[in-house]
């Protein structure tokens, strides 16, 4: 099956020629003679091109929806993929050099693509929780009535008037917690108030009744006004509605959607206490979001007061009623996960990154919650060891066609290639309006758009999210021939991902900066600065591989990394440079060695038990503890483990082969037994033990004896001496 790539040069405003997309792509990729009006009078190309079962790339994005309507309509076999050509790199400044690019994102539409993964499934019934004021609650409820199942709950009636008609369930109470996701949201209240709208019929009795007007028309009793007469109560008869000797009585229901209208993030109502008034917005905070996570569970809206926001929210609420799938966007391997062995922690990087709080400690090990979990890949692109990893798509699936794409760009003089890495939303967003006039600006003379649009030598990937990034996509870039690669960080992206990628990119900068290549070369470029763009073009070209390489990324992400930095090493070597032994790494990097003080260790060989990587080995045949470099994540289980206290993380990266042989880090003489002379521990340990039980009144004269002896003969000595009270001998005293 071949790949069929329609491109067009939207009216004469892109030059193709400069591309030569004829040849130098893989066979499989057929690319058609230009059209100049693809989406109008050349349109029969398309449904042309759309006829068999080969796939369809169309270089244009703007008229995907008439595309898509057009291969709905002539049932086409496989589906149609788009590719923009035209902003990314047809218009712009600099689009007279934008030929070689455009072959490149060619390339890479081409060969991208995802391998099927599992599916995560959601299940909505609509039934909505509508948490907030009173007045606010009971509008949005009956809003929401005819196309959902709402039931509100009013943190505070305010006194608002209840419906007449009992449409939908109201409750009244101080919301606790909110737990779950689309589908099966589980809410915790206290039911702090004498009346239960849930039992109250609403006949208005009470009201009637109580002489100090307590209870309004939200039918709640205003408890500063109560002088407990309980009027009310003989009122209510037995319907059983009121009773004032209930305490906070704690409730709990299911639901499928949450709408949160308690707290007021418009404005700086977050910033006062609870219950105070917002001296800027006159509005009383009533609480605070549920989910203090940066990206709340699919299913939760909370929109503060803003109509505008509440409206939106709820069109999004109707439409999340059904059957619903998301990919499963990780892959966890516990086997290799040091996140912590005989309930001592180690690891905690993918927990801490997680802007959903999908992750948690689970003892030993993590566990991951795949409905929380929105495939942004911040765990992965720090998690030291590769236990959990990405695979929408894979590294290796993701860098494949970037390769391609380099190698076609190299093929027709670019230079100094650029990968920047964008999201598929707001990245891909901000990219394309740099080649737009900006408001009220003219264009040049042959019409083309004013604006700036993006450097020549930039190559724009596109990820799901810019999280996923990690060393070894960075560094096989390079491997691959680029020259740099940036990540493009939206506004709305947690702060912690830019952090990690940020720290990543340091790590990975030090590994190049230590071969000799010069210049920068890896960058994150934060989009919520004003001059964000303009440093595209202000970013120097930093050093590259004469010789791109053409191996594939591994699966295992340590593999990976190794495979790039050989090849950066080989490629240094081969210009004369004289390649370092090895480099210091920051504090929290996945690579190092071990410092262990062998004055203070007794080689009770505790770190191996702990050690999640099969890095620290012992010795079967001699008391000595060994280490492979290359297996160490440096986790820390070892530290935190060894008694003694004798052992310390080494950050660093060695770039010779030595890190794949064990190598001694502490030995000791065996200690032989008194009485068979098998060696069974550490002279060193054994003459510890002794000198700190010295005078201790249970182990003096045979007692210190036996410690110098093997488990066997230890337990021979016990019973072979006669002149020494047993349990046994003691047990038969007691008989008659």
């Amino acid at each position: 099956m071949k790949t069929k790539v329609l491109v067009c040069s939207c009216n004469g405003t892109i030059d193709l020629a400069r591309a030569r997309l004829a040849g130098g792509l893989p066979e499989s990729v057929e690319v058609q003679p230009a059209a100049r009006e693809l989406c109008r009078r050349e349109v029969s190309r398309f449904t042309d091109a759309i006829g068999g079962t080969d796939d369809v790339i169309v270089a244009c994005t703007q008229e995907a929806a008439l595309f898509h309507e057009l291969a709905t309509a002539k049932q086409a076999l496989a589906p149609v993929r788009f590719v923009n050509v035209r902003e990314l790199a047809g218009w712009g400044e600099q689009r007279a050099d934008a030929g070689p690019k455009i072959a490149a994102l060619v390339a890479i539409a081409a060969g991208a693509g995802i391998d099927p993964v599992p599916a995560v499934e959601y299940r909505s019934q609509g039934r909505v929780l509508v948490v907030g004021p009173g007045r606010d609650a009971l509008e949005w409820g009956e809003r929401l009535a005819s196309q959902l199942s709402p039931t509100v709950l009013m943190t505070d009636s305010g006194g608002a008037t209840l419906p007449s008609g009992r449409t939908f369930p109201v409750l009244s109470g101080t919301l606790v917690s909110i737990e779950g996701w689309l589908g099966d949201f589980e809410a915790k209240w206290t039911q702090d108030n004498p009346i239960d709208l849930d039992a109250c019929v609403r006949c208005g009795a009470c009201v009637e009744a109580c002489p100090e007007s307590a209870i309004g028309a939200d039918l709640q009793v205003d408890t500063a006004l109560c002088r407990s007469h309980r009027a009310c109560v003989a009122a209510c008869g037995d319907i059983g509605a009121i009773d004032f000797s209930r305490t906070e009585r704690e409730r709990s229901e299911r639901f499928d959607l949450v709408f949160d209208l308690r707290a007021d993030s418009m404005f700086d109502c977050r910033l006062q206490p609870l219950g105070d008034t917002c001296k800027r917005c006159s509005v009383t905070r009533l609480g605070t979001p549920m989910f203090e996570s940066h990206q709340p569970p699919q299913g939760y809206f909370h929109p503060g007061r803003s109509e505008k926001e509440r409206s939106r929210m709820a069109l999004e609420l109707v439409a999340m009623v059904g059957e619903f799938e998301k990919p499963k966007y990780f892959r966890y391997n516990e086997k290799t996960c040091a996140h912590g062995r005989n309930q001592i922690n180690g690891c905690t990087a993918c927990v801490d990154v997680c802007s959903t709080r999908a992750i948690e400690s689970a003892g030993d090990r993590i566990r991951v919650e795949p409905h929380l979990c929105m495939g942004c890949g911040g765990c992965t692109t720090v998690c030291p060891s590769g236990a959990i990893s990405y695979q929408y798509p894979t590294p290796a699936r993701l860098m494949e066609p970037v390769r391609q794409g380099l190698l076609a760009y190299r093929e027709r003089g670019g230079r100094n290639a650029l990968i920047l890495f964008h999201d598929e939303e707001d990245g891909r967003a901000l990219l394309e309006s740099l080649a737009r006039a900006p408001h009220g600006a003219r264009g040049p003379a042959r019409g083309l758009p004013a604006g700036r649009g993006l450097p020549a030598r930039v190559i724009p990937v596109s990820v799901r999210h810019v999280g996923s990034v990690g060393i070894d996509v960075a560094l096989s870039a390079l491997a691959y021939g680029a020259s740099q690669v940036a990540v493009l960080a939206a506004p709305g992206i947690a702060p912690q991902y830019r952090e990690a990628t940020t720290a990543q990119f340091a790590i990975a900068q030090t590994l190049v900066g230590a071969l000799g290549y010069a210049g920068r070369h890896f960058h994150v470029v934060d989009a919520s600065r004003a001059d964000w763009a303009d440093s595209l073009f202000a970013l120097e070209a930093a050093d590259g591989v004469a010789q791109p390489a053409t191996f594939g990324l591994s699966e295992d992400k340590r593999r990976s990394i190794e495979f790039a930095l050989d090849h950066l090493v080989a490629q240094a070597t081969s210009r004369g440079r004289s390649v370092p032994q090895s480099v210091s790494l920051p504090a929290g990097s996945p690579f190092g060695s071990l410092k262990v003080q062998r004055d203070s260790c007794t080689l009770c060989l505790a770190c191996i038990g702990a050690c999640p990587e099969s890095a620290l080995l012992d010795n079967p045949d001699s008391p000595q503890l060994r280490f492979i470099e290359r297996n160490c994540v440096q986790c820390g289980l070892c530290v935190k483990t060894c008694p003694e206290q004798a052992i310390t993380l080494e950050p660093r990266y060695v770039f010779s082969e030595e890190t794949r042989t064990p190598v001694v880090l502490n030995e000791a003489q065996p200690f032989a037994c008194i009485s068979c002379g098998k060696p069974f521990g550490t002279r060193q340990m054994i003459e510890n033990m002794l000198g700190k039980l010295a005078g201790h009144s249970m182990f003096g004269g045979e007692a210190t004896r036996r410690l110098q002896m093997c488990a066997d003969c230890r337990v021979v000595d016990m019973f072979s001496r006669t002149d020494e009270a047993t349990v046994v001998a003691l047990e038969d005293r007691k008989r008659p």
